[in-house]
């Protein structure tokens, strides 16, 4: 009997592909070589990490314009802005609740741990990355200024999403306001949109290539036995990790009316593709059609999903958190509740607007350090052996929390087709 799985019409059904052409199965045995490779034939994974950084180019080359499209065509397609400043708060206040929620487990987790209680580290004796040097504390009046591009093609070129989104949202504002006159306008930004996911569709071909390559050179560069005395910070962190979602993303996706794992499961391939990656960047586009094909109304998708890759770093604040109180720990810096409480306003401002990119959390963890004028910003060399690990865990959760976000804004809106939401959920994705 063949295996098939219900479309939902009647009369039709959808054929799995077998378990080797699943890019879930695919990406994993490219994780699964890179240990090996990295662990047996260092000399070999020391030179196939450009594969990795191929893959990563080719998302970002479109990332930028796949948000725009994104953003422009739901909300445009909507013509009330009363509905989507509505969306846009409801957002933002999920987002501030849940961050800090991570960022207290986080803390306290740490502090009862204590993960890096013994070590004893002289800052003076070690060097601080590269990325770094440069770290300088923002005020939030910068970091509001820094919303705002100087020029919108310099955003995309730079790839910043925070300014691509404010440019974004204010276009099809704009294409609103002119209602039918924009339709040709919109007609072509929905004909961009589908060609870019065209080349999306293309590109994650590759991605047991790039988990392949990544995975190798991190083994093949640090060694497995390198893990070993950050062992147990890796432990806490994972730990704390799985306390996030038992404790906060499993109730609220049940206030959602849906099933975490169903969710997980939805959204395996993705899942496990950041783990190969450390990226996040690298699955947006197929998260963003993946959510429509649950039932969430386009534009809720196309604003929140956006919006959550800078303000809902759930797991980045989870490893923010972690990491400064073990370095503080492992240095003998003296952190006091009161020194806590302003590490973690820190930690709300400079968790915001992350590129999502793999090895972009060390240089915001730099300019955390550097804003709280105690822990030595030197110390981040501590981490950088089992950082790839962490990230794996950090970003996993971020993408786990959006989807989980864009859900409950759905429902706050009333913008899901829970029909359709729970046959895709209960079928569990196909491709086709």
């Amino acid at each position: 009997m063949s295996e098939t799985t219900s479309t939902g019409a009647p009369g039709q059904t959808r054929k799995r592909k077998p378990f080797y052409q699943d890019l879930t199965f695919q990406v994993l045995a490219g994780v699964v070589a890179g240990v090996l490779v990295g662990a047996l034939a260092p000399a070999v994974g020391h030179h196939v990490d450009f594969l990795g950084d191929i893959f990563i180019h080719l998302i970002q080359m479109v990332v930028g314009l796949i948000i725009f499209c994104t953003v422009t065509h739901g909300i445009a397609s909507v013509r009330d802005l009363g509905k989507v400043g509505r969306i846009a708060v409801k957002s933002i206040v999920y987002f501030e609740v849940i961050t800090t929620i991570a960022l207290v487990i986080g803390l306290v987790v740490v502090n009862v741990l204590k993960p890096g209680v013994g070590m004893n580290i002289d800052p003076s004796s070690l060097h601080a990355p590269a990325s770094a040097a440069p770290a300088k504390s923002e005020g939030f009046d910068d970091f509001l200024v820094s919303l705002v591009p100087t020029s919108a093609v310099d955003a995309f070129a730079k790839g910043e999403i925070l300014q691509v989104l404010v440019f974004s949202v204010l276009f099809a504002c704009g294409l609103a306001a002119l209602g039918e006159k924009a339709q040709p306008v919109l007609n072509i930004v929905g004909t961009v949109q589908q060609s870019l996911f065209w080349i999306i569709k293309k590109v994650m071909r590759l991605a047991p290539f790039a988990a392949f390559g990544a995975i190798a050179f991190t083994v093949s560069k640090y060694g497995l036995s390198t893990l070993l005395p950050l062992g147990k910070l890796v432990g806490v962190f994972y730990l704390i990790v799985v306390l996030f979602f038992v404790l906060v993303l499993w109730p609220v996706s049940h206030y959602a009316g849906v099933s975490l794992w169903k969710v997980l499961r939805y959204f395996r391939a993705e899942l496990v593709l950041v783990l190969g990656t450390s990226s996040s960047e690298s699955v947006f586009p197929q998260l963003t059609a993946k959510l429509e094909k649950l039932g969430v109304d386009e534009p809720v998708v196309g604003l929140v999903l956006p919006t959550a890759y800078s303000f809902n770093h759930d797991g980045t604040c989870l490893y923010f958190a972690a990491v400064s109180v073990f370095l503080a720990q492992a240095t003998g810096t003296d952190l006091s509740w009161q020194a806590q409480l302003g590490l973690l306003f820190v930690l709300l401002l400079t968790s915001k607007g992350g590129a999502g990119v793999s090895g972009s959390a060390i240089a915001v963890l730099a300019l955390t350090l550097a804003a709280t004028h105690t822990i030595p910003v030197s110390s981040i060399a501590l981490v950088l052996g089992v950082h790839s690990v962490l990230s794996a865990a950090f970003v996993f959760t971020n993408i786990a929390g959006n989807c989980v976000a864009t859900l409950v804004v759905g429902k706050w809106e009333k913008a899901i087709d829970r029909v359709t939401l729970h046959r895709e959920l209960d079928a569990g994705y196909v491709a086709a």
